[in-house]
């Protein structure tokens, strides 16, 4: 399938692959099975393949963690059947990124979902617990990613919220591919405010310059709001 993507300008012939290891699988399900991103699924734009890491772990009961050396509260996700799990995929495909979702990772940012956009294989590695042996983190993860400053029960919904992110900016994805464009974030900028009708509800009038139908002044007046809103909600962006 040959797509065109929007936030590069090149043509690329592939659909894009993400694979999910976890141990909690059917808390993905849902999420990825709506919306923008099933329609991306349906259309072949993106194979999304989760994988049940418990079949991977060790002995009867396939034990896929165990308490920490050293002490403390919490279990720990083992190394041995990430890295078998990881290593039975890496001989289907090449991965361009093997992600650990961690809130201590880097910020996840539109900048990097932009990114993740152009890649064809992507393994996301859902953490639990207390998290994962740091040999994973080490020597099988070539990225680690956090959607924010907290702490999650687990990477489920993590990996949720990237594949997301990363899915609808897809070719095809969304009925208007030119909307991707303009979100929040896309140029360090909040987007500005947006109205539908009824033009007057309540009183509550939508700005006058929207109903003009002049293009230079609807875009003057978005570019100012746009400013407007970063340096009142989020200035940080504008040191960016």
């Amino acid at each position: 399938m040959k797509n065109y993507n929007i936030l590069n300008n090149d043509y690329f012939c592939f659909t894009m692959r993400l694979d999910i290891i976890t141990v909690l699988p059917a808390l993905l399900e849902s999420p990825l099975s709506h919306s923008i991103v099933k329609r991306a699924r349906e259309r072949s734009l993106a194979e999304i393949v989760i994988h049940d890491l418990r079949p991977y772990g060790k002995g009867k009961y396939r034990q896929t963690d165990d308490y920490p050396f050293g002490g403390g509260a919490g279990m720990v996700l083992m190394v041995e059947p990430v890295y078998r799990l990881i290593e039975e995929l890496k001989k289907e495909r090449t991965y361009d990124e093997i992600i650990y979702t961690a809130p201590d990772g880097l910020p996840f940012t539109q900048k990097e979902a932009n990114r993740l956009s152009c890649l064809k294989n992507i393994i996301l590695l859902c953490g639990h617990y207390k998290g994962v042996d740091q040999r994973i983190r080490d020597h099988l993860v070539t990225r680690e990613l956090s959607i924010g400053d907290y702490v999650l029960s687990g990477g489920e919904l993590a990996a949720a919220v990237i594949t997301d992110a990363v899915v609808r900016l897809l070719p095809g994805a969304m009925s208007d591919g030119s909307s991707a464009l303009t979100d929040t974030f896309q140029d360090n900028l909040l987007a500005p405010p947006i109205y539908t009708r009824p033009a007057n509800f309540k009183g509550w009038e939508v700005p006058e310059v929207l109903l003009s139908g002049d293009p230079e002044k609807i875009l003057e007046w978005q570019e100012k709001e746009s400013l407007s809103r970063t340096e009142r909600l989020r200035p940080d962006l504008l040191d960016r």
